[in-house]
């Protein structure tokens, strides 16, 4: 389906005012209608004048009384859009374009506004109601939350940029290891008429696809950088994680939900990964494991610079012929220096006021 701009004239207010007059014309030609036949009945005339008076009120009464019962039929075409809203109309069920840019407008009283999705409510911006539908929760706005829980939805499409959270999932990543993780989606609609006849709902659909595509990503990656981990593809293991490649994640995430939902023409802006974490199962247990890497990178370290500092320690001692020692002396030195240097605790030195032997 191709999307079709109506190029309608912004006549809707002098259009109102032309239904009003009308109205108000009807009520006086049933006034005048009345005072004809009562006119007819009081004149001592010819019963020729009596009849063309009798005749003339009738009419005007009928042409009055017909135009107040289907006189707001025209009413139906006034239609006001905001900036960045739509309407897609159909004429007895054929598509007869969509209407695009504020202002006050009149169409065929007879074309019907179409939106499959104006009761639909998702965790986004933009959508209010007074219920929670599948997997989805609401905010309800006090300007429009009273039509929504009566069962009365605009049927405008709004064209601005909307934001799309949807729930938090639990996934595996390409180790096995379950995770939990949620997105954000900044999309619009591009294309009402696809929106609108090439899917059934095409807010429903956007959702469903965003699960899919997070999930087809995310078993790409390992939470943390892993050893021979292909993330991309190519053959090469990469460092490539869903902790450290957050930016890297998101962009595939998009661009796999963009063709997905082409053909609902929407068009996704950005998705940003609002919430990752291990699983409740096995968050501690990895903790624990992080824990312990830490420690292991953080022990390597103070050996690296215990063992650098004995080192200069007995380079400097040597240089400066401070004192002579052998290697049976340096060997406790050494000891010495690596249990003060790499211990938990404060050393507790020991005074030594005779000979070593």
């Amino acid at each position: 389906m191709k999307e079709k701009i109506l190029t309608t004239k912004k006549n809707g207010l002098a259009m109102l005012i032309l239904f009003i007059l009308l109205y108000i014309a009807a009520i006086f030609v049933i006034v005048m209608g009345g005072i004809c036949r009562a006119a007819a009945e009081d004149t001592v005339s010819s019963s020729g004048v009596v009849t063309a008076l009798k005749a003339a009120g009738t009419i005007f009464i009928i042409a009055g009384v017909i135009w107040a019962l289907i006189g707001w039929i025209p009413f139906l075409g006034l239609k006001i859009l905001k900036p960045n809203d739509a309407l897609v109309l159909t004429l007895f069920g054929k598509y007869k374009g969509t209407l695009k840019g504020e202002g006050f407008y009149f169409v065929n009283p007879f074309c019907s506004a179409i939106n499959p999705a104006a009761g639909t409510h998702l965790r986004q911006s933009g959508d209010v109601g007074g219920s929670q539908r599948s997997n989805a929760s609401i905010q309800v706005s006090d300007s429009e939350g009273t039509s929504a829980m009566l069962g009365i939805f605009s049927k405008k499409i709004s064209l601005k940029i909307m934001t799309l959270n949807n729930n938090r999932q639990k996934i595996n990543d390409c180790l096995g290891n379950p995770v939990e993780i949620s997105i954000a989606v900044m999309w619009r609609v591009v294309d009402t008429a696809k929106a609108v006849f090439d899917v059934d709902n095409y807010k429903e659909y956007l959702s469903l696809q965003c699960d899919s595509a997070l999930r087809n990503i995310v078993r790409l990656y390992p939470y943390d950088i892993s050893p021979n981990v292909d993330t991309t593809g190519d053959g090469v293991a990469d460092e490539g994680s869903l902790r450290g490649s957050s930016e890297l994640v998101a962009a595939r995430i998009r661009d796999e939900i963009q063709q997905k939902v082409e053909n609902a023409g929407l068009e996704i802006l950005e998705a940003r990964i609002t919430y990752l974490a291990y699983a409740p199962e096995i968050a501690a247990v990895m903790l624990q494991r992080q824990q312990a890497s830490a420690i292991i990178d953080a022990r390597k370290m103070i050996v690296d610079g215990a063992v650098g500092m004995v080192e200069m320690a007995l380079e400097r001692l040597g240089q400066n012929n401070i004192v002579d020692l052998d290697e049976e002396r340096k060997a406790a030195m050494v000891s010495n220096l690596l249990v003060v240097l790499c211990g938990n605790h404060d050393a507790q030195p020991v005074v030594n006021s005779g000979s070593l032997y």
